[in-house]
């Protein structure tokens, strides 16, 4: 089984703060043993939405980075540019959002490297052979990286259920065709009673494939399968459309992005999620819902699989809020993702992600003090 480690939200003194809670995850995971003088080492995080205020706080952030300078490594934040037309569409509005947002070299005191260039056309071609390609884009800057630090948010998500480490990494480093090639299973459908025609849809749609009229229509040969109409529509008059077994496909795909993504640094890559402010959606809108359970902690694993799983593990241990986004399975040990959207299954990344070698899906939680 893979060691996974994880640090409540408890502190009784500033020594059991959670940022210094974090250095503790930090080396007992072994991640300064990955670290080798003068590398360069790629903090993958999610920069947030302009509006969104979930994502992962710049001070945990600046711990990380001080402790891969210890290790006598080069660290340097990064992500990739979005698919859909936001505020991190190219590397110019994307690093104006990050400073915004506080990711800025005077408080992190690192540097931001967009992955996939200015206008997310920086690519390698990483050959994985599996079920779904041969071959996935991957953004360049960080497969020429040393090794790469994954620090996701987990969170809800509209088209895969929850998302952790897998989708952090996978999605999160396919350069902009690269994550086309991952939605390209997702078609919008517009329930023409709910929609208000205020034109949302069309605002943050890539592609403008949509018509505004008495209704918003959508031109389905336009549409690249981006899914940011679905989460922006404000009267979930948009829903997915998925197709046979789709819904499964595109978590599948996500699996395999991430594969490439760390192919030929598979020992050099650690990972840690913060199971907090767990929002029903992901931090790609640019807003975010009441948490829909308590704050858990921070975990940390070589293992992306494992990591991911016991972070489903402690949220569904939680009672779910009542008055949170949660449909159903509110009391402890049922399935909190499941409530938020009972169609989604979000086991199919984890298990296609243990069928190809990411890691195991068992796991021994090792909590620190």
């Amino acid at each position: 089984m893979s060691e996974v480690y994880y640090a409540d939200m408890k502190a009784e003194d500033k020594d059991s703060n959670l940022i210094n809670k974090l250095s503790q995850l930090f080396y007992k995971a072994g991640f300064d043993e990955m670290i080798d003088k003068e590398e360069l080492f790629g903090i993958k995080l999610h920069f947030g939405e302009e509006g969104n205020t979930a994502f992962i706080r710049p001070v945990y952030i600046r711990r990380l980075v001080e402790e891969i300078k210890k290790a006598a490594g080069k660290p340097f934040l990064t992500d990739a540019n979005t698919l859909y037309v936001g505020t991190r569409a190219n590397s110019v509005d994307h690093l104006n959002t990050a400073i915004a947002n506080g990711f800025g070299y005077s408080t992190v005191q690192a540097p931001i490297v967009i992955a996939d260039g200015l206008q997310g056309r920086n690519v390698y071609e990483v050959e994985i052979n599996q079920k779904h390609f041969d071959k996935v884009k991957i953004g360049s800057e960080i497969c020429e990286a040393d090794g790469m630090l994954s620090v996701a948010h987990v969170k809800g998500h509209e088209l895969t259920g929850f998302g952790g480490a897998i989708k952090n990494v996978g999605m999160g480093l396919g350069s902009r065709a690269g994550k086309q090639q991952m939605h390209a299973v997702v078609t919008p459908e517009v329930e023409e009673e709910e929609c208000i025609t205020c034109g949302e849809c069309s605002d943050w749609c890539p592609e403008d494939a949509f018509e505004i009229d008495e209704v918003s229509r959508l031109d389905e040969e336009k549409c690249i399968g981006c899914g940011e109409c679905i989460v922006t529509c404000p009267t979930d008059a948009i829903t997915p459309r998925f197709v046979d077994d789709s819904a499964d496909d595109i978590q599948e795909r996500i699996a395999e992005y991430t594969l490439g993504a760390v192919k030929g640094k598979e020992d050099k890559v650690g990972y840690i999620n913060f199971v907090m402010d767990v929002t029903p959606l992901c931090d790609c809108v640019g807003w975010n819902d009441r948490n829909i359970v308590d704050d858990i902690g921070i975990l940390a694993s070589k293992d992306p699989v494992a990591i991911d799983q016991a972070s489903v593990d402690l949220i569904n241990q939680q009672a779910g809020k009542e008055d949170s986004a949660l449909q159903c399975n509110h009391e402890p040990g049922e399935d909190k993702f499941k409530g938020v959207d009972p169609d989604l299954d979000w086991k199919a990344q984890l298990i296609h992600a243990e069928r190809i070698g990411l890691g195991s899906r068992e796991y021994d939680l090792v909590k620190i003090d």
